[in-house]
């Protein structure tokens, strides 16, 4: 069980801010986004753009692995667009 936070454009697309996910313990960043998009099939439009951010650090979409606990938070962070 983890924690996904929406912000920005991945909130509107998701519908909501915050959820509990249940994913395997060791996952790959992108096959965590693909349990994300089961979940939210609208996100799928910002894939190309998307980072995430476990325990507060930024990982790209990938074949890192990660491996989380309990608890842990994962942000979805689009591209902010700003100047």
């Amino acid at each position: 069980q983890v924690t996904v936070l929406y912000f920005a454009r991945s909130a509107e697309l998701a519908g909501l801010r915050s959820e509990s996910v249940s994913v395997p313990q060791r996952i790959t960043s992108v096959q965590l986004w693909e349990e994300i998009v089961k979940i939210h099939p609208r996100l799928a439009v910002i894939q190309d753009q998307v980072v995430f951010a476990v325990r507060q650090e930024y990982v790209l979409l990938g074949d890192q692995l990660l491996v989380l606990q309990t608890g842990d938070e994962v942000a979805i962070i689009p591209p902010i667009s700003g100047g």
